[in-house]
Order: structure tokens, then sequence, then C-alpha cells
């Protein structure tokens, strides 16, 4: 994985942003490949009758022409909102693409990371796409720290690899360049990712006295503005959220990327296990855009081409 794949993370979320703050709770219609909100022209996808892999999803998704898509639209460039508060980012695009393969819209709903799985499990959602990462413990239901379960699991389509980053105040690295030398010092994480989950174990392996302190905090952007204020030492968020983090906040002068990405993995879209059809419809989804190049253009357009995988698959996260 070279340092420019992405991110989210383990069995609590990796999800990542350095745009705006988090817009309130709402519903958001991706009809088309690019920026929609939900006064978008719905016109712009494919109907079901003309959309090649519409006989694929379930009758009762296929007749209301909508999959509720669970997302923390606060991690750019993965999902975030842009300053005129329309809803932009990697996700959003591969979700539209699909659209026009399956003949729907892919409604967002914008929620914090760690209840995505929650509300998937409850019904709110059909699936959560909110650079997630694929792993065993997302799919057996179990928490990463105790190793007991937690929930029902769930399927995952995989469609892109990433990995964990550390970054600092710009210039003011205070020596970090690993996990081991957080030992002694405070790191702003959000809750329910792989960077936290990293942070924990990490901090079991520091000398007596010199534990890492975590600060986990709802949305990627309360990480940011934690280190940016000198509040921690570190931040840690998926690859593309980091350097995306770095180029971008202050002008690229607030943040600096320390040592080498870790625990590269694949994202996934998460699906009820019961939810089979649904599941196997959206790998058809990808793999059709995947074919057609659409894919590596959309990847392309927000940095993440070093993340692209040639096949869609199911669980293929350990």
């Amino acid at each position: 994985m070279t340092a420019s794949s992405i991110r989210r993370t383990t069995a609590t979320r990796p999800r990542l942003a350095a745009v705006g703050a988090i817009a309130v709770a709402g519903t958001l219609l991706l009809t088309g490949c690019g920026d929609q909100t939900k006064n978008s022209d719905s016109s712009s996808s494919a109907s079901a009758g003309s959309a090649p892999l519409a006989g694929k999803l379930p009758q009762d998704i296929r007749s209301k022409g909508v999959i509720k898509v669970g997302s923390d639209i606060a991690y750019a460039p993965v999902e975030f909102k842009d300053s005129s508060g329309k809803v932009v980012g990697l996700d959003p695009d591969l979700a539209a693409a699909m659209g026009k393969q399956l003949g729907v819209r892919f409604e967002f709903d914008n929620g914090t990371f760690d209840a995505l799985l929650t509300g998937l499990r409850s019904g709110r959602y059909q699936i959560a796409m909110s650079a997630m990462t694929d792993n065993k413990n997302r799919q057996d239901g179990v928490d990463p720290q105790t190793g007991k379960k937690v929930g029902e699991g769930v399927d995952f389509v995989d469609y892109l690899t990433a990995g964990v980053s550390i970054y600092t105040r710009k210039g003011d690295t205070k020596g970090i360049t690993s996990w081991s030398d957080l030992c002694g010092k405070k790191i702003a994480v959000e809750r329910s990712t792989v960077s936290e989950d990293l942070a924990k174990a990490e901090t079991k392996k520091c000398p007596s006295g010199k534990q890492i302190t975590i600060e986990a905090f709802d949305d990627d952007q309360q990480s940011q503005t934690r280190l940016r204020s000198g509040g921690a030492d570190a931040a840690s968020s998926d690859f593309p959220v980091a350097a995306y983090a770095a180029k971008t906040s202050g002008g690229g002068k607030d943040f600096e990327i320390v040592g080498a990405q870790v625990e590269a993995a694949p994202y996934g879209i998460a699906v009820s296990k019961s939810e089979t059809q649904l599941r196997d419809a959206l790998q058809a989804a990808m793999n059709a855009i995947i074919k057609s190049g659409e894919y590596q253009k959309i990847l392309q357009k927000w940095g993440a081409q070093d993340g692209a995988v040639k096949e869609s698959v199911v669980n293929g996260g350990k």
C-alpha cells in the first residue's frame, strides 16, 4: 500500500474531514455522478426500467426507487459538505454511479459513525456507506477490545483499500514517527474507529506511567480542531482523510503526516446479513462501474486512485 491510498477502520468506525462543521442530520439525495442534493433533478438518474441491473434489486426497493444510506458526512474527501452545503466526495459519487446501474437513488442520512451499524440493524438505513473498514469483528458483530459479541454482524461489499495515518501540527511533530512514539502523549481520534482501536492497543504496550491519553470525538472535524488548538500532540485518521487535511487545512499550513500508514484494509458498504439480494445487487453495480471505467475516474477525482480494487468482493476483510 503506498502512501497515497485511503481510510476508515475497525469494528467500531474508522471514519475522517477538513471542511465546514458537521451538518444537522438530514436527507441528501444523490442521483447522478457528481454533487447532488435533495433538490436535484431526479430525471438525471436512470429509471428502473432502463437501468441494466435494476432486476437484481429486491422488489420493494425497486418499487420505491430509493436505497437509504447511513453515513457520517464529515470525512473529507470521502464524504462531506462543501462550502455551499452540497454533499460531495468519493462515496456519494460512487453511490450515484451505482444508482444509474440499478435505477434507484441513494438517499444519504447523516449520522455519527459509531451509530451507523446500530441504525442499520434497527432498519433506519438499508446500507451504511461511510469509509467503513471491512473486518472480521464487524462481520461478526464483535467488540475489538473485549472480543465479546455486541450485536448482529454485517456483510460488506468491498470497493477500496485504505490505511491509517498519524498527523501532527506542522513543524511540531514532538518526535512522533510511529505509534510507539505516542507513549506519554495525547492523541485525538474519532470515536469507534480503527484509529481509536490502534491507540488503545498501543497504550497497553507503553511503560508504566507513560500511557497514551486518548481523546475520542464524535467526528473527525472535532479531532482536527483539538489538534489545531494545541489540545493534543497528534491525531489519527484514515490516510486519505489525513492527507486531505494536511493539504487543505489552513492552506496546507496546519498539519503534516508523520510516519507510514498502517493497517491497510478494504472499505466496504455494510449490508444486513439477511439482505443477500441487496448485497449481491450492490456488488454487481460496483463491478459494473469498475468495468466501465467510471470507478477509476471517480477515484482519480478525489485522489484515491492508489486504493483502487480490480474487483468488488464480499467480506474480503480480515
